[in-house]
């Protein structure tokens, strides 16, 4: 993943992305309002929010597809527009829809693609092999595409977007469409991006993809970047506490005031057969809980523990769900 250094934001460094204040409108419509990020190399960068948020828009305007109304983009080191084809090389990009011919091989594919990004003879050949490999579709390299699965034909898309080595890639919700199985192995091909020192930008709907995959993550929505941070910054949004439910029989009042004196916790609601518990750090803090609620008298059925996520950081900040 992205080195400690990196992800202080070390001066010293130079963003193999810098957005600053993109704006992009269309008619009485501002689909994307002041967004301005960084990516470092080695970093996975992601946009989480619900469908309409700005984040294809945002990426669009990062590739040079479309023109900014205002802000600027620079990747390595370099302007960015829609006129700048040779800053382009720089990016891999992997759109939501399935960019490939359905009767051409896996191989016969990337060969087109690369031939394209200008590879060309033993090189086009050994770069082919290698990304056949990393998509996990070696076994398939001579079939038509057309009789791959859903998940299979993304992967297939992400190895385009990766053939020419690209200083940065960026994946558009990569995964929508497609079976656990192969996304658990999109996702596994994209966390081996960051460590061989790739600038990742992935854009998801799915809290879990953005936990698993980024080091950093932008909320978006309506268009606006509400909160960017690494998830524990994040979270910390919401106040950063716990909750635990201890269930079960006993002196459940007599528990209740016991774990109320823990300096952990918070807050205690109790009825006849629970108590509800608000605290900080419950990995830490649950061993005690339990402990000083034994001893007052409860005889415990059940504990369960709930952390807050990136869902509960998105209703926070903006009121609505994040798939809403």
């Amino acid at each position: 993943m992205v080195t400690e250094r990196a992800r202080q934001g070390d001066p010293a460094r130079e963003d193999v992305l810098h957005a600053q204040g993109l704006v992009r409108r269309y008619g009485d419509l501002t689909a994307v309002d002041g967004v301005s990020f960084h990516i470092a190399a080695g970093e996975t960068y992601g946009l989480l929010g619900p469908n309409g948020a700005g984040k294809t828009t945002t990426i669009s305007m990062v590739a040079g597809l479309v023109p900014a109304d205002a802000g600027t983009v620079t990747v390595a080191g370099s302007p960015m527009g829609p006129g700048q084809v040779d800053v382009k090389r720089h990016i891999g990009l992997v759109p939501q829809d399935l960019a490939i011919y359905p009767e051409l091989s896996a191989r016969e594919n990337l060969a087109f693609f690369g031939r394209l990004q200008g590879l060309r003879g033993a090189g086009l050949t050994r770069r082919v092999d290698e990304v056949l490999d990393l998509i996990a579709l070696a076994d398939r390299a001579k079939d038509a595409t057309k009789e791959f699965s859903g998940g299979m034909k993304r992967r297939l898309n992400i190895g385009i977007g990766l053939l020419h080595q690209p200083t940065l890639l960026i994946l558009d919700e990569p995964t929508v469409g497609v079976d656990p199985q192969s996304r658990n192995a999109i996702l596994e091909s994209v966390e081996a991006l960051s460590v061989e020192g790739m600038a990742v930008l992935y854009t998801t709907h799915y809290m879990e993809e953005a936990e698993r995959l980024c080091d950093r993550i932008a909320i978006i929505d309506s268009g606006r970047i509400q909160a960017e941070g690494t998830r524990d910054e994040l979270i910390t949004l919401t106040g950063g506490v716990d909750h635990i439910r201890l269930a079960g029989s006993g002196e459940t009042a007599a528990a209740a005031a016991a774990v109320r004196a823990l300096p952990a916790v918070e807050r205690v609601d109790a009825d006849r057969h629970t108590l509800a518990l608000t605290v900080r750090d419950a990995p830490t803090a649950v061993a005690a809980i339990v402990t000083t609620a034994t001893a007052a008298g409860m005889t415990l059925s059940d504990v369960e523990i709930t952390r807050p996520d990136l869902e509960s950081v998105f209703l926070h900040l903006t009121g609505k769900a994040l798939r809403d």
